[in-house]
């Protein structure tokens, strides 16, 4: 049997970040993970450059059944914060959109930066674990390599995304062990898919891609759009995702930076005998432009001989269009994962059970979702470090 003072169940961002500041603490710390390597999620994270933060980061940007619970951790470890490490590193790096800051080289380098913060903790990998009991003072974790006892345990097994990373739903099971409510889990940050009946139009465009705005339940994102040959995905569609049920249509305008209805008829009076599809190839790529006049029935046709009305139907296909998905591509592609431990049940300060001292939850498994662009990591950074200051 091995005692010591912080068991960390999770080697993904929020559990090595939390190790690494519990260690500077003086903390003895044992962090436990099933998988064969750690910190898969950072690795493929930004197409392998690891979008690490985003510099925007605010409670606005994050998605829970208590939006305000993230602003403590947020606010008192920031992405300035993060960066100072990533600088202190010698770890290159460079701002894309939106406040998205990427490493210049490999994400394995915030990987090994993770790894040199926690020196002297005690990693162990190819360890499951199949029980978690409270003590009169601490806990006891029965694991594959043998027993453990700690002052305190912090749940960081992420959420269910990506299962053929590791993605397990353990880290649920264990606040309903422990009584900790749950808020009900989806995938999220996802492509959508449709059904077959609205397959025959998007299915010849898989692989055009786009700027587009997409809205829905009041939340509206603009960015780029990319047609699949089950639906749809691309930036936009990810975030709309977190925010879309089954049931909701999309209102997506696939020219959000040109009213169509007045493109189409300036041209009709400056030069009528052009065609509908040739005026809106200026606008959109050029076999969505030819879909779409093919889908309207206008093949062929001229401006000069399109009524008001006619224009103005052809325009609200473009810039309003309605569609409704019926699904999303699972966890199997998502990102993140939407919900979780319910924030009610914890300490917004130190991420602990407030009727189980000594247990903490961070991360992907509490219900704080962020928007695409590096908020999830801010988030695993900053619950990770509000919980290894208090363990």
């Amino acid at each position: 049997m091995k005692n010591c003072d912080v068991v960390i169940l999770g080697a993904g961002a929020a559990g090595l970040f939390c190790a690494g500041t519990a260690v500077q603490r003086g903390r003895r710390v044992v962090v436990l993970d099933h998988a064969q390597k750690l910190g898969e999620k950072i690795r493929i994270s930004g197409g392998g450059r690891c979008n690490f933060t985003n510099l925007a980061s605010g409670t606005d940007r994050f998605i829970s059944k208590n939006p305000r619970f993230a602003a403590s951790a947020l606010a008192r470890f920031t992405p300035a914060d993060f960066v100072a490490l990533v600088d202190r590193a010698g770890i290159a790096w460079h701002e894309k959109t939106l406040g998205q800051l990427f490493c210049d080289g490999s994400a394995r380098q915030i990987i090994d930066l993770l790894l040199q913060r926690m020196a002297g903790a005690d990693l162990m990998l190819e360890t499951g674990f199949s029980t978690v009991e409270r003590l009169d003072e601490g806990f006891r974790i029965e694991t594959t390599a043998g027993r453990l006892t700690a002052r305190s345990v912090v749940v960081a097994t992420g959420g269910k995304s990506i299962p053929k990373i590791g993605a397990t739903g353990v880290g649920y099971r264990l606040a309903e062990q422990f009584g900790l409510r749950l808020v009900a889990t989806r995938p999220a940050l996802v492509p959508l898919t449709f059904a077959e009946q609205d397959l025959h139009m998007v299915r010849p465009l898989s692989g055009i891609g786009l700027p587009a705005r997409v809205s829905c339940r009041g939340a509206a994102f603009e960015d780029a759009l990319l047609f699949t040959h089950r639906g749809l995905s691309g930036p936009a569609i990810l975030q709309i995702s977190s925010y879309w049920r089954e049931g909701d249509d999309l209102r997506v305008d696939l020219c959000p930076v040109q009213n169509i209805g007045t493109a189409l008829r300036q041209a009709r009076d400056g030069a009528g005998r052009q065609t509908v599809a040739t005026v809106l190839r200026q606008f959109l790529p050029g076999r969505l432009a030819e879909a779409i006049v093919d889908e309207q029935g206008l093949d062929g046709a001229r401006l000069a001989d399109m009524s008001n009305a006619r224009l103005a139907a052809l325009a609200q296909r473009v810039n309003r269009w309605s569609v409704r998905p019926v699904g999303s591509e699972g966890y199997r592609t998502a990102e993140v994962t939407l919900g979780g431990v319910d924030t009610r049940d914890l300490d917004a300060r130190t991420m602990q059970a407030l009727n189980v001292p000594g247990l903490y939850f961070i991360g992907e498994v509490v219900d704080v979702t962020g928007w695409l662009g590096g908020y999830n990591f801010q988030w695993a950074w900053a619950s990770g470090d509000a919980a290894g200051r208090a363990v």
